[in-house]
């Protein structure tokens, strides 16, 4: 059975998630349940940080990309392990500041950040806003010019780089709603107008070419484009940028088939490359950002849930009902992804039938897996979905009225609510 990190299954043949048991989890908790580990977190940011630290000396920093998953206790622990932030929203900007993050260290990202979004940003002291495109380019300097400061920023450009994964994640290549166009001359002409901006500081540039990718060559492709880039604007403008982000997109294993790279990897050709092509332009090498998110995130949760009944219809297929679905995840309906599922409270009984695992939404298409090899499964078993730490509480949504589930965060045998589930009078707080 393919376990990601910090599982295990314990002597009564039931999972285990951070030293606790998952049915001890369901009963204390209920289902559906999100359990986050956050000694698997901790360690991805560690190895993050340290690599950065070994591999570019010559300075960088890693931004968890928070759109992954967002809540106060994500911000804490990304600020106690020397990390960034990326915000995509005055909704994740406000959790982070909520949460005592620095504002120094965040990144505001986003393709149509509105003018109150920007001042709120620029008010909180955000470390770069990264600006996506003209219109915003002057809404920010209006703003700015009102508040009377300056407003650090990295213009997003797009490389025309496609990262080979699915159309719903890729974001590097021409085609694309984010980011000003390198090949067309948008980027440089920003450029320009960025810096007669006195309002306007430019400090580099962004871009960020999709997600969940295995390869390092992408990377490696971008940051030579993007250097290319920088040496062109120094040639044209006189203007020597210091500051490069590659954006993330490191992909994690959602099944035994995924063969993700080891972190360091990825830093080390990176990096080895930069310092070579800034040899050979002898552009001194800038400051690089990273904005992993998934690949913290999504190892360290798993989602719990209770088996309602399973509907055979012979030569057909098996239907495992369970009590959550696309509205606790929705990726699966969204674009078929790929995820683990295991028999979380009989984990040591054979395989027995191969399942769908539907979800209890109004829709014929809320499944969270097919064709999963499963024992023969009863009313009231448990079952876990892995690798479920990124973009889905994230993504939740109160489809057909049903409350988000609880987020607990377990670490040596102990468990905590970090999220508090909804109950029926949330669902109606806002209505009138």
């Amino acid at each position: 059975m393919f376990l990601t990190q910090g599982l295990a299954v314990n002597e009564k043949g039931h999972l285990t998630i951070g030293g606790c048991d998952t049915t001890e989890l369901a009963a204390a908790y209920g289902t559906p349940l999100y359990v986050m580990d956050e000694q698997v977190i901790r360690d991805a940011l560690k190895e993050y940080v340290r690599s950065m630290k070994e591999f570019y000396p010559q300075g960088g920093r890693i931004a968890y990309a928070s759109k992954a998953c967002c809540f106060l206790e994500m911000y804490r622990i990304a600020g106690e392990e020397g990390a960034g932030a990326d915000v995509a929203s005055a909704g994740e900007l406000y959790t982070a500041l909520q949460a005592g993050f620095p504002a120094d260290r965040l990144y505001f990202h986003g393709n149509n950040k509105p003018a109150g979004e920007l001042r709120m940003a620029l008010e909180a002291g955000v470390g770069r806003i990264v600006v996506d495109n003209l219109p915003e380019l002057h809404r920010l300097s209006a703003v700015a010019r009102e508040l009377g400061c300056t407003a650090d920023i990295l213009l997003r450009v797009t490389p025309g780089i496609d990262a080979h994964t699915h159309s719903f994640i890729r974001t590097g290549q021409i085609d694309s709603k984010f980011g000003l166009t390198m090949e067309n001359g948008d980027a440089l002409a920003a450029v320009r107008e960025a810096a007669a901006m006195k309002e306007i500081s430019l400090r580099g540039i962004h871009c960020h070419i999709g997600s969940q990718i295995f390869d390092a060559e992408p990377f490696i492709h971008a940051a030579e484009v993007l250097l290319d880039f920088l040496s062109d604007v120094r040639t044209q403008t006189g203007l020597a940028m210091k500051e490069m982000s590659l954006g993330g997109g490191f992909g994690i294993a959602y099944t035994a088939e995924d063969q993700p790279r080891p972190y360091s990897e990825y830093m080390a050709m990176v990096s080895g490359a930069l310092k070579k092509k800034a040899e050979a332009l002898d552009y001194p090498l800038p400051f690089i950002i990273l904005e992993p998110g998934r690949s913290i995130a999504a190892p360290a949760g798993i989602t719990l849930y209770t088996v309602g009944g399973v509907k055979n219809i012979p030569g057909v297929r098996t239907y495992i009902s369970v009590d959550g679905g696309m509205a606790d995840n929705p990726r699966y309906a969204l674009y078929q992804a790929e995820y683990t599922v295991a028999a979380a409270s009989r984990m040591n009984d054979p395989v027995a039938c191969q399942a769908t695992i539907a979800g209890r939404c109004c829709e014929s298409g809320d499944m969270l897996q097919e064709n999963v090899s499963l024992p023969d499964m009863d009313s009231g078993d448990l079952l876990a979905v892995l690798a479920t730490g990124a973009y889905n509480y994230s993504m939740s949504s109160n489809y057909n009225r049903l409350p988000r589930p609880a987020v607990v965060m377990v670490k040596n045998g102990e468990s905590r609510v970090v999220v508090r589930g909804e109950t029926y009078d949330d669902l109606i707080r806002n209505d009138i």
